[in-house]
């Protein structure tokens, strides 16, 4: 792969411009994938204010919001590199809440957040309709090659010297986990673009 530089407000308005070159008509479902340090988040969330610049109605959803009850989550410790990779998120439901129905003929209903694992109980949030158009950008941690529905993925990426630095000393047991997704899952061969961000001010598109 190469590296194309750009600027973080140019990497925001391309993919703003490729979202919405998407059919007008149908519901899109972004991810915004990367480890905490990437800051997938605050990608995803300046995407909103450019999509509806646009015309296209904007909501986020965390995955952070749809992680599994600490009763199941840590059921086998706290500090479990294979647990938080394949237990933590509660897929179906994110699968079930936000991103099935926006499949064709679905109801257009998305649940924004469910589950504060800050408090460990549920959100009362309501129910959003997403209009006809309409996106949802999800932002999340290894949320690829879970065959969650997507209809377009952005991976941010951070070689490993970055996400080492990055990562709080009390989540640096998680980085066994972002290994095993780069050796499993290839995020970077998966995802529809694939973004570095070793230096958050100084971007780069990695080009296949």
């Amino acid at each position: 792969m190469r590296a194309r530089p750009i600027s973080r407000e140019a990497l925001v308005e391309e993919l703003a411009e490729l979202i919405a070159a998407r059919p007008s008509r149908a519901w899109t479902r972004v991810a915004v994938d990367g480890a905490p340090a990437a800051r997938p988040g605050e990608l995803a969330d300046a995407l909103v204010a450019p999509l509806r610049l646009r015309g296209r109605a904007a909501v986020r959803v965390s995955a952070g919001d749809y992680l599994r009850p600490a009763s199941l989550r840590l059921e086998y410790g706290r500090t479990d590199p294979d647990v938080f990779y394949d237990d933590w998120l509660d897929v179906k439901a994110l699968a079930r809440e936000v991103l099935d129905p926006l499949d064709p003929g679905g109801s257009g209903r998305v649940l924004p957040a469910l589950w504060d694992s800050r408090v460990d109980r549920a959100y009362r949030v309501p129910y959003e309709e997403v209009p006809p158009g309409g996106v949802v950008l999800v932002d999340g941690t290894l949320l690829l090659g879970r065959w969650l529905a997507f209809d377009l993925s952005v991976h941010v990426w951070l070689s490993r010297g970055a996400l080492e630095r990055g990562t709080p000393e009390d989540e640096r047991w998680r980085l066994p986990a972002y290994e095993r997704y780069e050796r499993e899952v290839r995020p970077q061969e998966t995802a529809d673009v694939v973004v570095r961000a070793d230096h958050p001010d100084r971007p780069a598109v990695l080009v296949r």
